[in-house]
């Protein structure tokens, strides 16, 4: 089973530290309250459950977890998009760290700016009710997997009354900036979005060596510096939104866990803009077989060490060959999508 940091598709372009890790010192399973996994592969897996702290290089528990967490002003939560148990274990962290009463905004990659409005209405018209907002944004026309797994992230914000905030780049700007470039977008936002900024060379080769092998290979190469530019432009905006939309508690963000890369995402983004403000990144990440230390799971990365601050491990969801679908996509004359 191929994956990828970026995957699964979407319709729009969308850890190691000092001490040895492996599993010594590890609390046993039964100590931890094991939970009910919903993703069906390796679930048995040595790592499945286990929370590793990247900078410390040890393992930690879910309550220390908790109230390393509490400690950070914005919180990112970062998901492969299709897997359940990430979708409950963040429901699960919204609900932990909101325990005492802190209500942060709860922002979301799924949800572009421009459907703040209609998440603002219905909310009005039937506050509480989740589903209103999936009706409210045509979820299930969206393109982002079934609105069953996201639901009980929502059920959980609304419980505790936190604002929902659409967080990501315009659906629209994004497609034109990864059709035609910066030129499709007007200069002033260019600017805000700091993508009148060159990346350096090195960086910017690694994203596009990291787009073009997680579309299997077909993105033409022209479209590979557009495609950057977009994964660049939603990491400023999601960035943008959590500092203008806190309020003074805080806010949490469900995304993708590229964008919660401490080395080029959201996080680096915040310190090179030096928002002063603490920012923790948690990867809730499937294990693969054979991969039994966190240092294992470097090489996706291209990193020396994890590139979050704490990482999840769960069981991996069962899904099809992302790359054989785009083949059949490509036999049949489509594009290949952009991806988050």
């Amino acid at each position: 089973m191929r994956t990828s940091p970026l995957l699964p598709l979407v319709p729009l372009l969308l850890l190691a530290g000092c001490a040895t890790p492996g599993t010594q010192g590890v609390p046993p399973l039964e100590a931890r309250s094991a939970p009910a996994w919903q993703s069906p592969l390796l679930r048995d897996h040595p790592l499945a459950g286990r929370i590793w702290d990247v900078s410390q290089g040890r393992w930690l528990d879910e309550a220390t977890l908790k109230k390393e967490l509490a400690k950070a002003r914005l919180v990112l939560l970062g998901e492969q998009h299709d897997n359940a148990d990430h979708h409950l274990l963040q429901a699960s962290l919204v609900r932990a760290l909101t325990a005492t009463g802190r209500h942060p905004v709860l922002a979301f990659e799924m949800l572009g700016v421009e459907q703040q409005p209609a998440v603002d209405a219905a909310l009005a018209r039937e506050p509480g009710n989740p589903d209103a907002i999936a009706q409210a944004v045509d979820w299930a026309n969206s393109g982002w997997p079934d609105w069953a797994l996201y639901r009980p992230i929502f059920a959980a914000g609304l419980e505790r009354g936190l604002p929902i905030v659409a967080a990501n780049l315009p659906r629209a700007q994004g497609k034109a900036l990864a059709m035609r470039g910066t030129e499709a977008l007007p200069p002033e936002l260019v600017t805000q979005l700091g993508l009148d900024t060159p990346l350096p060379e090195e960086l910017s080769r690694a994203m596009r060596a990291e787009l073009f092998d997680a579309h299997c290979g077909h993105v033409p190469v022209e479209h590979m510096d557009p495609m950057v530019q977009v994964q660049r432009a939603r990491d400023a905006q999601m960035a943008e939104r959590l500092l203008s939309t806190d309020k003074g508690e805080g806010a949490l963000l469900i995304t993708g866990f590229g964008h919660a890369r401490t080395d080029r995402g959201i996080p680096a983004l915040l310190t090179r803009r030096g928002s002063g403000v603490t920012v923790r990144s948690v990867a809730f990440m499937e294990v693969s077989a054979g991969q039994d230390e966190p240092q294992d799971y470097t090489k996706r990365f291209g990193t020396e060490r994890l590139p979050f601050d704490y990482v999840w491990f769960t069981p991996a969801a069962e899904r099809e060959d992302p790359c054989e679908k785009l083949r059949e996509r490509m036999e049949r004359g489509g594009r290949p999508p952009p991806k988050t």
